[in-house]
């Protein structure tokens, strides 16, 4: 049994159960509110919920479980100051391994956004205390009648040499009054738990409810059936499985429990359907506002009885049951900080906002943005248990209304286009949507293809999927990445003691080893031999590798001052010195709990275990003020467009500093100048910067402390404050983070900020640039040197410029808008000069002004039709000179006179050439003054050919 699958979200289609027992009802707050207060008066500490953007776990698109944030203590990578913890955790489960988002709307009870209330012991109680206080919270404070309740334990896998777990079977009839005929025995795929193919697993024992209006349930128990529902997983995580698949027994035993607030909300308030509860009714309601449909009209007619009903056939019904799911994984998603985009998780957020939009539209007749109006009503009903909903109410109701109203200007065109696709395929008897036309839908109108197979089975069509994924692969941009050295995928690195990242002081440091070509080559730190990645001794079979002058390698040390990339701050460079070799360090990586010092060998030779001397480059202190500076601009930020702006990512680098923000609209100039204004002002107030590690549940607490959405952080954690010695007396003109970079300690260091740009990253995320230091000094010599130039070409004062710009960019469009009138008066006033004659007809030459070549060629025409047979013009704009000439065709084929000679005899005068055919011909030249000159000079030469 997977964690994902058995710790169910959802709160089952549920039957009311009959008078027998009946247990109070409770709304979803009083139930998580008494659930935690259970836990933490049996000393577990109140854990609050991770974001939904998960930390440092790239295999999940979104937090899907409450034991996501305590993976790494089940790992052994990481512990905390507790042993027992309680929580209610958001999760998303949509998109990936784990979908239910095509389920969500057909039933009553599948949902893509949900709260997993959980209890966890880390090596501290296990079985007997997970069971018994699992049975007194159901029993005796929410009294729900244990004639009622079924537990099921591991039978056992013979195959899998996996023993029955007679422990929690006689626990469940030891430490509980339950019915010993209502513990029973479940399989391998419902009653173990294993985190992956290796690692941590255990069986877990489930807690069943008969809701059959007779209690006659027992053998529905793990059969599927509404009827009987799990409400609750305690799982038992106890052993270890390595790569052959053995188990082992853990050191220490661990508990993970997961109950779905909104099955056991159904269940507590005696409801059929999740949407019958207090956690969604509110939202049916509040969309019957926005739509003529009423919710359950179609079975009950009135009432409230009517949201406790089924009806899996009324579109309307399904609607509202969408988007009322939908409206909250938006809210909390967006409020978590993801937003919808083309890509990731950020395309699953989009898919599951155009998938209500479409509902609301095709079957509430819902017109224009409704989502971002449900939000308020989301806020109201969750804001108090997890207030950054609150915090970011406003923000999260714009990015909604932007993202409905991209789509809703190609929705009605795109279901006209399907309808009509539709239509011919039954006309013709096919079930098949073309793939070009899935693909259409996608490219042009912004359908998911999930939302176009949704459309089509519907209509009991499918999609040509091979078709659609041939067409997506015709038009998808191929690209190649760059093979870049990934330290993640160099396995049991030796760790490196990085205290001394925050001195610039030198230290030495002891060579333990390197990698190269993805194999770690050395001595692990501990007397022990590394192994390379198949499993042979790295050591011995590389026992005389050293590393020569220009070998490139990841260099491995007992302790570093150097600092590894991390949190948007680059590595560190600078130099390894040891007896007779220099290593240059053009990068600094993190590699688990080792650091890897990227670059080459200058002279000499490095060898494994010699001592070193770390002396990173002086351009560290420039990162630093940037660093530094990056916190000053996220708090001036917040103070010149609102609170709403949320860190979206950063780069911290010694020429440069990048801040991705949160912010549908480009700042104004007033707005960009007002920012750099604050950040100058706190760096001439020179203030102090405190940067000091405390506990993170202590640091938790600082007023004001903002963190980045989805990162994990450390316990102790690195606080940062701006203007303070002691941050827990922070208010809100103190910059709080928490951040792990190398920073300043005043602000007078950083010495001067400026902003050199901004820009669009995604939809409502806003980038901007800056400098400080000498990099902005430079930048600012850079713009005051191109000003000065300016001021000279434009003979204008610096402070005068702008509004001479405007003046010529007036006059400019004036000439522009007269040129053709020009033109015409030019060519209507072209009076050539007849400079010979011949048997042909007349030689003529003349100047024109504001003529370009097309109307030089045009002029040379009229006159050849008025019988001249060879014609000359010339024009300039004051800078250049153009010359066309023309010549008849007998002329020119008795050699007497040709236009490619005549043109460059011309052209040879104003500096230039040309050429072309000897009827046509063109030329150009630099010396505009000697354009009559030039055309003198064709006279000339026609005369003298001609005789």
């Amino acid at each position: 049994m997977t964690r994902q699958k058995k710790a169910k979200q959802h709160g089952g289609h549920t039957a009311r159960m009959g008078s027998q027992g009946q247990a109070p009802v409770h709304t979803a707050d009083d139930i998580r509110r008494e659930f935690i207060a259970f836990f933490e008066q049996r000393e577990h500490a109140f854990v609050p919920s991770a974001p939904l953007l998960p930390a440092q776990d790239p295999t999940l698109l979104f937090t899907n479980a409450g034991m996501n944030q305590f993976k790494d203590i089940f790992l052994g990578r990481e512990s905390r100051d507790y042993t027992r913890a309680a929580n209610s955790q958001k999760c998303i489960r949509a998109g990936g391994k784990h979908n239910d988002l095509e389920d969500v709307g057909r039933d009553t009870y599948h949902h893509t956004f949900f709260e997993m209330l959980g209890n966890w012991s880390f090596g501290d109680y296990f079985k007997r205390e997970a069971i018994q206080w699992a049975w007194e919270l159901l029993t005796e404070v929410w009294k729900l009648p244990k004639d009622r309740l079924h537990a099921t334990v591991f039978g056992g896998d013979p195959a899998a040499g996996l023993e029955p777990d007679t422990e929690a079977e006689r626990l469940w009839t030891k430490v509980t009054d339950i019915n010993p005929s209502h513990v029973t025995h479940g399989d391998k795929k419902d009653n173990f738990w294993e985190m992956g193919e290796t690692g941590p697993c255990g069986p877990c024992s489930e807690i069943h409810i008969d809701l059959t209006d007779d209690g006659s349930g027992a053998e529905l128990v793990n059969a599927d059936d509404p009827r009987v529902i799990e409400i609750w997983n305690l799982v038992f995580i106890q052993f270890n499985r390595d790569a052959e698949g053995n188990l082992s027994a853990l050191p220490a035993c661990h508990v993970d429990t997961g109950m779905g607030l909104e099955r056991i909300a159904a269940v507590l308030q005696g409801k059929h359907s999740n949407y019958a509860t207090d956690l969604f009714r509110p939202l049916i309601e509040k969309i019957e506002t926005l739509t003529p449909h009423q919710y359950g009209w179609s079975t009950v007619k009135d009432g409230p009885g009517r949201f406790d009903t089924a009806n899996v056939d009324d579109t309307g019904d399904v609607a509202c049951r969408v988007i009322a799911d939908h409206a909250r994984t938006l809210t909390f998603a967006i409020a978590d900080g993801v937003l919808p985009s083309n890509e990731g998780r950020g395309y699953v957020l989009r898919r599951i906002l155009r998938r209500a939009a479409r509902y609301g539209r095709q079957y509430l007749g819902i017109e224009g943005p409704f989502l971002c109006n449900l939000v308020p009503t989301v806020v109201e009903m969750m804001g108090e248990f997890f207030g950054e909903l609150k915090d970011r109410r406003e923000y999260v109701v714009e990015t909604i209304r932007e993202e409905e109203e991209s789509f809703g200007r190609t929705l009605d065109r795109g279901i006209e286009l399907f309808e009509k696709e539709a239509a011919k395929l039954t006309e013709r008897q096919q079930t098949q949507l073309p793939g070009e036309v899935a693909f259409d839908l996608y490219a042009t109108y912004g359908f998911p293809v999930d939302l176009t197979q949704l459309m089509a089975a519907e209509r009991g069509l499918s999609v040509d999927m091979a078709g659609f994924d041939a067409a997506m692969a015709r038009h998808r941009e191929l690209s190649a990445g760059e093979d870049t050295f990934k330290a993640a995928d160099v396995p049991d690195l030796p760790a490196t003691d990085d205290s001394g990242k925050y001195s610039l002081e030198p230290i030495e440091a002891t060579v333990l080893g390197w990698v190269q070509d993805g194999t770690y080559i050395g001595n692990d730190g501990r007397g022990q031999d590394a192994r390379d990645t198949h499993g042979r001794d790295a050591r011995a079979t590389n026992a005389h590798r050293a590393l020569e002058r220009g070998d490139e390698a990841a260099v491995v040390l007992d302790r570093t001052n150097f600092y590894a990339e991390q949190g948007g701050q680059v590595g560190d460079a600078g130099h390894l010195r040891g007896d007779g070799v220099v290593f240059a360090v053009r990068d600094t990586q993190p590699a688990g709990g080792g650091v890897l010092h990227v670059g080459a060998v200058e002279s000499g030779t490095l060898r494994i275990g010699q001592t070193v001397r770390c002396e990173v480059d002086p351009s560290r202190r420039d990162t630093m003020r940037n660093h530094t500076a990056t916190h000053l601009l996220n708090w001036a930020l917040r103070e010149v467009l609102g609170d709403h702006v949320e860190q979206a990512g950063s780069v911290v680098a010694p020429d440069r500093l990048r801040f991705d923000f949160t912010h549908t609209q480009a700042l104004s100039d007033d707005e960009l100048d007002r920012v750099a204004e604050l950040v100058n002002e706190r760096i001439l107030a020179d203030e102090p910067v405190f940067a000091q590690e405390m506990p993170l549940a202590e640091a938790r607490k600082i007023a004001g402390v903002r963190a980045v959405f989805g990162e994990k952080y450390p316990d102790p954690v690195r606080v940062l404050a701006v203007g303070v010695d002691d941050p827990t007396q922070a208010g809100r003109e103190t910059p709080v983070e928490f951040c792990g970079g190398t920073h300043v300690t005043r602000t007078a260091q950083i010495g001067l900020f400026t902003l050199l740009g901004q820009e669009a990253v995604a939809k409502g995320v806003r980038r901007v640039t800056g400098a400080t230091g000498r990099a902005a000094l430079e930048h600012i010599r850079r713009n005051e040197r191109a000003l000065r130039e300016a001021s000279q070409a434009l003979r204008t004062a610096p402070e005068e410029i702008a509004e001479r710009a405007v003046a010529m960019q007036k006059e400019l469009k004036q000439l522009r808008k007269a040129g053709p009138k020009a033109k015409k008066a030019a060519a209507a006033n072209f009076a050539p000069e007849v400079v010979a004659t011949s048997e042909h007809g007349e030689v003529r030459v003349g100047q024109v002004d504001h003529c370009d070549q097309a109307a030089a060629r045009q002029l040379c025409d009229q006159q050849r039709q008025a019988g001249a047979a060879a014609v000359m013009v010339g024009g300039t704009d004051g800078k250049k000179v153009m010359l066309v000439a023309m010549v008849d065709e007998q002329l020119a084929a008795s050699g007497a006179l040709r236009a490619d000679e005549w043109v460059r005899a011309a052209a040879e005068v104003v500096g230039g050439g040309g050429g072309g055919k000897p009827q046509l011909a063109q030329a150009g030249g630099k010396q505009p003054d000697k354009l009559p000159d030039a055309l003198k000079r064709a006279g000339a030469v026609a005369a003298e050919t001609l005789g």
